[in-house]
């Protein structure tokens, strides 16, 4: 009997530690969702660095509760399945989102951002971000703005000058 509780205890310090080591935990409902569905959606966030893990709701609720991160606690009802992400915040929520359009079945029940529970729509706020590369993209774009005009008003300034010496 107490072995069975130590294997409990582990299951629960397992998930506690995810859920503080992770930047993203999206909380889904995969009821529905056939085995080779649910292979296509591992396979996909295992190729970005996601973990996708099931554990039982009540050894959740406890890991839960250790974080205090009790209001997830309303997520964690019916077949519920976790995905954490240790690197990226953005990525687990787009490819989640991106699943879901394709697979009616599957629904993001919600989840915690940066160690704050967070509601469906930030998550799905969360999904519409781009990705860290259109992100840096986005930035370098916008700090070469200003070079660039002040580029177009020397070169502007160089011909005018250059028609006015003819």
């Amino acid at each position: 009997m107490s072995g069975i509780i130590e294997k409990k205890k582990q299951v629960v310090e397992e998930i506690t530690e995810k859920f503080r080591a992770s930047q993203t935990a999206v909380v889904v409902d995969y009821r529905g969702l056939n085995v080779a569905e649910v292979t296509a959606l591992r396979k996909e966030l295992r190729d970005a660095g996601i973990e996708f893990k099931v554990y039982k709701n009540s050894m959740t609720r406890r890991a839960v509760e250790v974080v205090e991160l009790t209001e997830l606690n309303d997520t964690l009802v019916g077949p519920t399945a976790i995905a954490f992400s240790n690197d990226d915040v953005v990525a687990p929520a787009r490819i989640l989102n991106n699943f879901m359009k394709e697979h009616e079945a599957l629904e993001i029940k919600g989840g915690v951002i940066e160690g704050e529970v967070a509601t469906l729509e930030q998550i799905k706020e969360l999904a519409d971000l781009p990705n860290y590369e259109g992100m840096v993209s986005m930035l370098l774009s916008v700090l070469q703005a200003p070079i660039r005009n002040f580029a177009y008003v020397t070169k502007a300034i160089a011909e005018q000058k250059e028609e006015q010496g003819a």
